[in-house]
């Protein structure tokens, strides 16, 4: 699967993929074959990180 290179793009995408289809970011990782800290990492370089009860980067 191809997913956004761009982190604001990125961050978009993996937000709505969290809310409409992923209970967890774990899962999501799991299911598009990502790293889980490579991508905190991205988003923490925009100053996002994850919230796991909301299940959103913010």
């Amino acid at each position: 699967m191809n997913i956004p290179n761009d982190p604001v793009m990125l961050l978009s995408y993996i937000n709505t993929q969290l809310r409409d289809f992923y209970p967890s970011l774990e899962e999501l990782c799991k299911n598009l074959n990502l790293d889980p800290q490579n991508l905190k990492n991205k988003m923490s370089s925009i100053d996002y990180h994850y919230d796991e009860k909301q299940n959103q980067f913010k």
